[in-house]
This record gives C-alpha cells, sequence and structure tokens, in this order.
C-alpha cells in the first residue's frame, strides 16, 4: 500500500501497459459486440423537478484502503474506513494505515453503516442488516485506539433500518432505510424509508420523507450516508449512484425539499464533511478499496420555495 497522497484519478496502470495485440483484440469484440442484435434498451433515468441544478464535484485526492466498504469518517489527523464490523484507522496526510478494530462475531455486531467523528470519539449507526426484524444501535469507538466505549440500542424500530445519524441542536438526526424484496419487511418498500429527529435520550421529535425524485433515484435502496453540511443543509449519498442529493427542510409539510444534485465520483454509500467548514467531504469507491477526498460546490437556496436550512 503506498503512502503517498495520490493527486486527480489517474488511468488504470494495465490501460497503459497493454500491449497491441490486446488492444487489437479489446477492438475485435468490441466490433463484434456493436454489430451484434441490440439487447433491450436500458430504462431511462428517473427525472429531476424542473428548476433543480445539477452541479458537478471534482476529486482532489484519494487513498488505498481496503476496508473502505461500507464508508468512511475523518478527523483533524486522520480519516477512519469502515467495513461493517471492522475500523481501519488512516493518517490523513500520508494515507499510512496505523491501527484497526476488528469484532467477527456477527450476532454481535453486524453491519456498521456509517461513523462520523466527534470529540476524540467516532459514533457509529448500526444494524442488524438484513436480520428481520430490523433492530439497529449507535456504537461509540474511541478514535485513539478504536476499543468501543459505549452503546445505545435503538431496538426493533418501524422506521426501519439505521444507515446514518448525527447531531443536531438539542439531539440527533437519523436516516432509516426499508428495502424492496426479501430483504425488506415485506409489508415496506424502499418508499418508506425517512429522516427522523430525536432528543439526545432518543425520543422521537418529528421526521420527514424523501422527495419523490430521490427516493425514484435511490431505488430500490435508500440513502446510504447522510450528514448535515457546513451550509446547514442535508447532504446525502444513496447505495450506488455518483449523485450528492442536498436536502432543504421544508417550512411546511413532512416533506425535505431536494435542492441541488451533486455529480461525484462516489457510488454511494456513507461519506463525512472535514473538520473545519471546508466545503470537501470523504467518500469512498467501495469497488476500487478507495478513500476519495472531493471539492463539493456550493449550493444556492435563496430561490427555492419554503425551503430553510437545519442550522
Amino acid at each position: 500500500m503506498s503512502d503517498a497522497r495520490s493527486i486527480s484519478a489517474p488511468a488504470s496502470g494495465s490501460d497503459q501497459r497493454r500491449r497491441p495485440w490486446a488492444l487489437a483484440l479489446a477492438a475485435a469484440v468490441l466490433l463484434a459486440a456493436c454489430t451484434s442484435v441490440a439487447g433491450p434498451p436500458a430504462a431511462p433515468d428517473p427525472p429531476l423537478p424542473a428548476g433543480v441544478p445539477r452541479l458537478a464535484a471534482l476529486t482532489t485526492a484519494m487513498f488505498a484502503a481496503q476496508e473502505a466498504d461500507q464508508g468512511v469518517a475523518v478527523d483533524a489527523d486522520h480519516f477512519y474506513a469502515i467495513d461493517n464490523a471492522h475500523i481501519a484507522k488512516y493518517d490523513r496526510l500520508t494515507g499510512a494505515r496505523v491501527g484497526e478494530w476488528k469484532l467477527d462475531r456477527p450476532d454481535i455486531l453486524r453491519h456498521i453503516n456509517s461513523c462520523f467523528a466527534e470529540v476524540g470519539t467516532l459514533v457509529c449507526a448500526n444494524s442488524n442488516y438484513p436480520v428481520q426484524p430490523m433492530a439497529s444501535s449507535i456504537e461509540v469507538f474511541d478514535a485513539a485506539s478504536l476499543e468501543p466505549l459505549s452503546s445505545h440500542s435503538l431496538g426493533v424500530r418501524d422506521e426501519g433500518s439505521l444507515t446514518w445519524a448525527g447531531r443536531i441542536p438539542g439531539g440527533w438526526i437519523a436516516g432509516f432505510a426499508h428495502y424492496d424484496g426479501e430483504r425488506g419487511t415485506g409489508y415496506k418498500d424502499h418508499s418508506a424509508s425517512s429522516v427522523v429527529t430525536f432528543d439526545d435520550a432518543w425520543r422521537r421529535t418529528g421526521g420527514w420523507t424523501f422527495p419523490d425524485a430521490v427516493v425514484a433515484r435511490m431505488a430500490p435502496h435508500a440513502a446510504s450516508g447522510g450528514v448535515i453540511g457546513p451550509d446547514g443543509l442535508l447532504y446525502v449519498l444513496g447505495h450506488d449512484r455518483p449523485e450528492l442529493y442536498v436536502l432543504a427542510r421544508p417550512q411546511l409539510g413532512p416533506g425535505l425539499i431536494l435542492a441541488a444534485v451533486i455529480d461525484i465520483e462516489a457510488e454511494g454509500q456513507a461519506f463525512a464533511w472535514a473538520p473545519g467548514g471546508a466545503r470537501e467531504i470523504w467518500a469512498i469507491d467501495r469497488r476500487a478499496g478507495r478513500v476519495l477526498v472531493i471539492d463539493v460546490p456550493p449550493v444556492d437556496i435563496s430561490g427555492v420555495p419554503f425551503a430553510q436550512t437545519f442550522r
């Protein structure tokens, strides 16, 4: 594993070293595929509402991190790659791996979906996915040693499976998922996923549904990561699409407002805003086992009717 910080996303090394005969073979295969009988057309992307801006983010750095399967957290000095019951700690400047915690007991801890750094700790959203009934917990780890510090079980909740959580004044904001098919409840599908607020004692205080356009684009899954950004808006990643959804709190009604969609290289999962107020997120490329550093453009909601920030 390289300790060097790699700026931008270079082309695959295997592409650069490919021999002429291999290129010729690849061209022949591509030509044959193009001249064969076409299959059914791909389903069109669900449309976005008129007036919702589509912006583009810029990947500025990347690090190899084989544990980067569920998400990433970041603090001033380190980033933390997350894979179910496995957390690996890396130096934020060099990318050197400096620690890990792992538990091979899925009967105890099965599916850490996301974590965020908070005053020397990692606060993590855990669920028993794909076990039924859906149950969830908040797990807190020491950021220095990665040893568990505390646990708060949410038990079985009708909201679904906890995928992400964060602090808001006076309590918590959290994302709960429902799923289509055999990994769902059978009586709710992905459209029942939601964002819920709690007080400090985890008593429910409110909640919202996702906009229809976001629900359609996250199908058949839900929001795998969600964080309130430095501008007070809620930024959400789904499970697969390389899109960041920017959501505003509504002045009226139970539904969140889609303020913008941002194209990014990360294909879903949990992410983190860099500390310090910069417009920089840390996300993952789970197929390549990488952590990505991404600059996110500003979002203006001044002209969005009934839209307000979360803080």
